[in-house]
Order: structure tokens, then C-alpha cells, then sequence
């Protein structure tokens, strides 16, 4: 089978088009062969070998997929041979085909495109899992969401508008905003960009306790880090959540001073542990999603799709950091 193929630590240009053996479904396993697989911020990093964990070489970057059943393993019982899905894995999906445990997946709902599916559920389930478990967001609250024109962006401020809150968006361009308000945002502020001295912080601060109001940010769901987190942390309100998401403007060093007199709560939130250590719970997340996207209260932004000979453009573009929505690679027809 084809693979887009990591063969030494590097940038995406250092990624290849190659042959890998094609894999066997295993006892409760199934082979899915893979139409579609989305781009996200791992994928950035795992190449460069600075990801949480390094599979080794070579492998095929890609954690969002969606495709078609082609072979079941023993045991499984709730897929078929022909079968639309789309899951998670955790490397290999920018490859043609790829064992995956069959618990693992969801069924693509009829009428959606294996790039609307291989786009929606590592960025929504992130944000369901930090908006209801770890920022327990509730009709009302005031949510200030960083890097909102991203992919977990834009699924955080969906749901928090599904959820009832009152939504700022932040963002670094007006293409970016725009795309913010279409996806339901109260309100956006375009913020400069980084690095940032005193007074530009102070500055920053300012704009984002004004966006808070008297009462401040209930939750602020961070996916940028870096200079932005300060500013924001300082808007938020009483006994807030602040939701620590992702790094892409580097790790920050906050003022703990500021946790006291707010009496808040800074919560880390990392997805794929949790779907590890509580898959019912997951599950039933990914589940109240489909029920969302099937009622059109939520819907994936592809914005791009690249062939599987250009994966490694579309990483670029997210490690740039000028993508909007969703990135995805088209990996066979």
C-alpha cells in the first residue's frame, strides 16, 4: 500500500510518498481502507520528533480518518465488509489502508463526504471533553476561546454555542475572524501578533477584560499559549476555568499570583488520555457530537483538501499557522 512516510526526524518537506505492507485485521480489529485523513497539530510535531510519544520509523503521520471496512478481524461483530466509518488512531492514517481496532470507530452518517467525516471527531471530541469535563461550561457563562479559527477552535466555539454560553473569539487576522463569526461567535477580537513586551501585554489584557465584562470569562479554552496566555488569563472571571489545550505559540509561564485573587482553576486537558482511560465516557461524548452534527449545530470546516503527494504542504500550512478550519488529505479515491 501507499503511504506518506516519515523516514528521519524533519520538517514535512522530509516526508515521502512509499510502500508499506498492507496490514491484516487481527482478533477485534478491522482494515479500513482509508479515503480521507485530516491534519492536526500532532502531526506537526510528531515528524519533528517533539510529540509526547515517537512511534518508530517509518510511519505514516495522521490521526483523523475516515474510509471504507475492507476486511474484519475474529470477533468483531458490529462491522461489515463494505461498511462507511470514520475514528481516531493514533499514527498511520495518511496511509491507503490501516488496522484499527473496531471499537474504535463511528459509522459515517449517510449523505457526509469522508472528508466532512475524517475532519470532525479529534477536534470536537477535544473540545467536548475540555468544555464539559475539565471547563463544566453551562448556558450563560461568558467563554473566550484563543486560536479560534482553528480547527479546535472552531469546534470549541460551536459547541460552547450549543451549549448555551456567550462566545468571544480571538484571532490573530480579519480572515480569521470572519470565519469566527460565521461559525456563531458573540463577538472577536483580532489580537497582534507575538511576541509580545509590557505594555502590548497590558494592552492585549485590556481588550480581553473589556470582551469579559463586569463578571469576567467563566472559561477560557486556550489552543495558542505563548504570549497570549497571560493577557487572557488575567479577564478571567471569579472561580473560572482555564482550559490549557495546546502550545503552537510556545509553552507559557503563567503568574500563579493571579490564580489566587481569582480563586480560579488553570485544568489541562488532554484528550486522548482521557478516551484511554475512559472510553464509555468518550464514547458517549462522540456520540452527543453526531446527534449535534446530524442536527446541524455543528458542522466541520474543510477548507482545503490536498492529494496524499502533498500531506506534507498541508502540514506546513498548520505548523504556519495560517490555516483556517480543517486541512485534509484526500488519500485515495
Amino acid at each position: 500500500m501507499r503511504a506518506l512516510l516519515s523516514r528521519a526526524p524533519g520538517g514535512p518537506e522530509t516526508l515521502e510518498v512509499g510502500e508499506m505492507p498492507d496490514p491484516v485485521a487481527g482478533a477485534g480489529e478491522v482494515v479500513v481502507a482509508i479515503k480521507a485523513c485530516s491534519i492536526n497539530y500532532p502531526d506537526v510535531l510528531v515528524i519533528e520528533d517533539r510529540y509526547q510519544f515517537q512511534p518508530p520509523r517509518p510511519f505514516a503521520p495522521g490521526g483523523d480518518i475516515a474510509g471504507i471496512v475492507a476486511e474484519v478481524g475474529a470477533g468483531v461483530t458490529q462491522w461489515r465488509v463494505g461498511d462507511r466509518v470514520m475514528g481516531t488512531v493514533l499514527m498511520g492514517g495518511l496511509a491507503e489502508r490501516r488496522a484499527v481496532s473496531a471499537n474504535a470507530l463511528y459509522p459515517l452518517p449517510d449523505g457526509r463526504g469522508f472528508e466532512e467525516g475524517a475532519a470532525l471527531l479529534l477536534t470536537y471530541a477535544t473540545s467536548i471533553h475540555a468544555l464539559v469535563d475539565r471547563g463544566r461550561v453551562k448556558a450563560g457563562d461568558r467563554v473566550l476561546v484563543l486560536g479560534a479559527a482553528g480547527g479546535v477552535g472552531l469546534a470549541a466555539v460551536e459547541l460552547a454555542k450549543a451549549f448555551g454560553a456567550q462566545v468571544v473569539g480571538a484571532v490573530s487576522s480579519e480572515d480569521k475572524a470572519q470565519a469566527v463569526r460565521n461559525a456563531g461567535a458573540d463577538e472577536v477580537i483580532v489580537y497582534p501578533h507575538a511576541p509580545f513586551g509590557k505594555p502590548a501585554s497590558k494592552a492585549l489584557a485590556e481588550r480581553f477584560k473589556q470582551a469579559g465584562g463586569a463578571h469576567g470569562f467563566q472559561v477560557i479554552y486556550d489552543a495558542v499559549g505563548g504570549d497570549y496566555a497571560e493577557p487572557a488569563l488575567r479577564a478571567i472571571g471569579w472561580e473560572g476555568r482555564y482550559l490549557v489545550v495546546g502550545f503552537p505559540a510556545g509553552i507559557p509561564k503563567l503568574p500563579l499570583n493571579l490564580t489566587l485573587l481569582k480563586s480560579c482553576d488553570v485544568c489541562g486537558v488532554f484528550w486522548g488520555a482521557f478516551a484511554g482511560r475512559e472510553p464509555a465516557a468518550n464514547r458517549a461524548h462522540i456520540l452527543h457530537l453526531l446527534d449535534l452534527w446530524a442536527a446541524g449545530r455543528i458542522a466541520p470546516r474543510v477548507t482545503e483538501v490536498f492529494p496524499l503527494e502533498q500531506g506534507g504542504a498541508a502540514i506546513a500550512r498548520l505548523g504556519q499557522r495560517s490555516a483556517i478550519g480543517k486541512l485534509v488529505v484526500r488519500v485515495a479515491d
